[in-house]
């Protein structure tokens, strides 16, 4: 029985080995190859697309970018769409996906995310000459453009707005504009862009709502990479610690989006 024991135990520390080593292959695989493949849409402006010279780039691209700079490799980015996008890196397509991914209790069930790298809050939307919406709760019986099924449009619905039915969020602040409704409550990201190309638009964010339904996004990973999820939080740090990712916001949003 002692000798069965022994057999057991030397059976247990392999298979822990083997898990280890499992775990750091990844990273060490990327390195090796000198590319990190990264998942991404290529079609969700201002993240991920294609510029006027058909260059994909965006904040998420160029954060993917810096990431790879720190690893000591190069980005390599697989496109794709959204529905799709999660099941590529089931398949090992690409290492990570790099698209906005909110960070839920759902998802982390079956992926691994790095620390995350931007956060999004619902943004209460005026005219800049409202002076008596100031808060979500004055939107009782005001008139509020949003998509009817989101989170922003509930978000309204909750409040006492009724709401008027959009495609999206240049429809919504058009409607804003024109006067024919009284706010929008939207992502604050989507905001922060378009008043980067139109910064003499007359609207401006009223209030912000930072609950758990308006997530962080991270990078997301395979589970069981312990060592390639640590490269790439420190990546992170560093981007942020050597003015990087400063560069990169601004660049996309016209601020600093880690002091949002």
């Amino acid at each position: 029985m002692k000798s069965l024991r022994v057999l057991l135990v030397a059976g247990l520390l392999q298979l822990t080995a083997a898990a280890g080593a499992f775990a750091q292959s990844n990273l060490a695989d990327i390195k090796s190859a000198g590319v990190i493949k990264i998942g991404t849409e290529g079609t969700y402006a201002p993240f991920s697309f294609h510029d006027k010279s058909n260059t994909l780039t965006g904040f998420d691209v160029e954060i993917g970018r810096a990431i790879a700079q720190k690893l000591g490799v190069k980005a390599e980015f697989v496109e794709g769409k959204w529905d799709g996008l999660i099941a590529g890196l089931d398949v090992k397509r690409y290492d990570a996906v790099i698209n906005q991914v909110g960070i839920t209790d759902a998802r982390k069930v079956k992926y691994a995310f790095s620390d995350p790298y931007i956060s999004s809050a619902a943004a209460l939307i005026v005219r800049d000459d409202n002076t008596t919406i100031k808060s979500f709760a004055d939107l009782k019986g005001k008139k509020s453009a949003n998509t009817l099924t989101s989170n922003f449009g509930k978000l309204a619905q909750n409040n006492g707005a009724e709401v008027v039915g959009v495609q999206g969020f240049n429809e919504a602040v058009e409607l804003l504009v024109s006067k024919r409704v009284e706010a929008t409550v939207n992502d604050n990201l989507s905001f922060l862009d378009f008043k980067k190309q139109r910064p003499q638009a007359p609207v401006k964010i009223a209030a912000l709502d930072k609950s758990a339904e308006f997530s962080s996004s991270g990078v997301l990973l395979r589970q069981g990479d312990p060592a390639l999820v640590a490269a790439i939080n420190k990546a992170l740090a560093d981007i942020k610690a050597d003015g990087t990712y400063k560069k990169i916001s601004e660049q996309f949003f016209g601020v600093d989006v880690s002091k949002q």
